[in-house]
């Protein structure tokens, strides 16, 4: 039986590794250059740069073992120092409240280690890149994907291993159920909204004056920041989400601007000459986030796997990515759960 992966991201490549490892006929198209979905890692000398998701925390048993299967290591968020807080006027005050992400975890190497040491288990083969899946269709012999270079794959069971709001996109034939539809387009994808910006310097200058690198704003444009820097070693960084509605965004050079004329005011002088300043908006990102994902979310969504999800197309077309996991939805172990749960409905 052949299995066609739709979506390289965590969750994507959590189900191709174990397919592999059972040796299983499976592909995995992903329609970016790269894999990794919403785990995206910049590289600045010998500085690694989290501009999706960056933490993982402790009770998340999948991700943990997944790392220590992958001889990856990992380490503590930085958490020593003061806090800053920015008010609306831009006046800045010092230990107020305390490092909100201390006991988190990050990757030594970045999440895009991970993905990479998942990739590296996925034959070349089996993988494709560049390559956007436009319409599916089931026939009495299986599932055929109709792709953006005009070839066609043929399968008998398909994982949509992306967020459902981006695979509302695809054309079904025969068309799914309303209420499934309508479930795609209703499901928010996480984090699919933000906008991160991430500046690199050669010394940690706000560690040797006894600040921890978190920060809160009123003013922005970021309103949530925190140390981003290796876990040895320079360059060292400072991460911040941007709290500007995204219709205000779309200048990314301003941004840079307002983001490091932000963090003079954080942090002094020593921050107005940054090495480099990355910044990644995901609510543009067409293969992370729909329109509707612009919308700001106040609270982390309920997710899990709707009804109108399952069983479709007799139990061959199958939903998976963290959007579809019931106990850690939203989270890097909610990709890898979603992955488990897929595959023991593959039942191969």
């Amino acid at each position: 039986m052949t299995v066609l992966i739709i979506g390289g991201g965590l969750s994507g490549l959590a189900l191709a590794d174990a397919l592999e490892m059972r040796g299983e006929d499976y592909s995995l198209l992903e329609a970016r250059t790269r894999l990794g979905g919403r785990i995206k890692t910049e590289h600045h000398e010998t500085g690694y740069f989290d501009m999706g998701p960056a933490w993982f925390w402790p009770g998340q048993p999948r991700i943990a073992a997944l790392i220590e299967r992958l001889n990856l290591e990992k380490f503590d968020q930085f958490s020593t120092g003061d806090l800053a807080y920015e008010d609306g006027q831009g006046r800045v005050q010092y230990g107020r409240g305390i490092a909100s992400m201390e006991g988190s975890w990050r990757l030594k190497g970045g999440l895009g280690a991970m993905i990479q040491a998942l990739a590296n288990r996925v034959p070349e083969g089996r993988k494709r890149l560049d390559t956007k899946v436009t319409h599916l269709t089931r026939t009495q012999t299986g599932i055929t994907a109709h792709l953006s270079t005009g070839d066609n794959i043929k399968a008998q069971r398909v994982v949509i291993s992306m967020p459902p709001r981006i695979a509302a996109n695809i054309t079904y034939t025969p068309s799914l159920p309303h209420s499934a539809l309508t479930s795609m387009k209703n499901i928010p994808t996480w984090m699919a909204g933000q906008s991160k910006a991430i500046a690199v310097y050669d010394t940690p200058f706000w560690r040797e004056n006894g600040l921890s690198g978190d920060a809160h704003s009123q003013r922005g444009p970021m309103v949530e920041i925190h140390d981003a820097s290796p876990a040895q070693g320079g360059p060292y960084a400072v991460f911040g989400f941007i709290g500007i509605p995204p219709e205000n965004r779309t200048n990314t050079e301003a941004m840079r601007r307002g983001v490091t004329e932000q963090l003079v005011r954080l942090f002094g002088p020593q921050a107005a000459t940054p090495k480099q300043v990355y910044v990644k908006d995901w609510a543009y990102d067409l293969n992370t986030a729909a329109k509707a994902d612009r919308a700001p979310l106040y609270t982390h969504p309920h997710y899990g796997m709707p009804s109108s999800l399952t069983n479709l197309w007799d139990n061959n077309l199958l939903f998976s990515g963290t959007e579809v996991a019931t106990q850690f939805g939203g989270y890097l172990e909610g990709a890898l759960e979603a992955a488990e749960n897929t595959l023991k409905s593959l039942e191969i």
